[in-house]
């Protein structure tokens, strides 16, 4: 059961990477092109109206990869735990963060530790998959609002550029 629902977690955070390594690459993308090709037109009189839907655009664009990196960044752990935190089960030794500074025999006696209590071993697992829960919980919160951030930019922004050229070529009866 716990390898499974960690191969789970795992899979899931997996996806949850590659969704936002999709809109941190269209948005890249689309950032790009906006300044190679808008912004240099946008020196000319006649290209002023694509100002507000450039800005738009870059804005939301940008605000989306925030949150797509949010949603991807780890979070930074002491990894140190002492002998009394283990004896207590205060720490979780089978969280990497917790013990990626310590000293392989101080890592060896922890684990030695957990390995001879059977209900406490149980314990760390299944607070493992609960933290790696709530980690996804995040993760894919983040990436929600990611996602419903670049649909609604680009409904507004395709709204703003339609806008702006009727105005720019069709006179300001809107």
């Amino acid at each position: 059961m716990f390898r499974v629902t960690l191969n789970n977690h795992t899979r899931l955070s997996e996806i949850a990477d590659s969704k936002a390594n999709i809109l941190l690459s269209v948005n890249t993308i689309i950032i790009s092109i906006a300044l190679t090709v808008l912004i240099p037109k946008l020196d000319s009189p006649k290209n002023i109206h694509l100002m507000i839907p450039t800005l738009v655009l870059i804005i939301f664009s940008v605000t989306t990869i925030v949150f797509a990196i949010l949603s991807t960044r780890p979070k930074v752990t002491q990894g140190t735990f002492t002998r009394e935190e283990v004896k207590q089960k205060k720490v979780n030794i089978l969280f990497f963060g917790n013990f990626f500074r310590m000293p392989l025999q101080e890592y060896e006696w922890a684990i030695n530790e957990l390995m001879d209590d059977k209900e406490g071993l149980y314990n760390a697992l299944t607070k493992d998959l609960y933290y790696l829960g709530l980690v996804l919980n995040k993760k894919y919160s983040l990436l929600r609002i990611a996602y419903g951030i670049f649909m609604i930019g680009l409904i507004i922004s395709v709204l703003v550029f339609v806008f702006s050229f009727y105005q720019a070529n069709l006179g300001t009866k809107f």
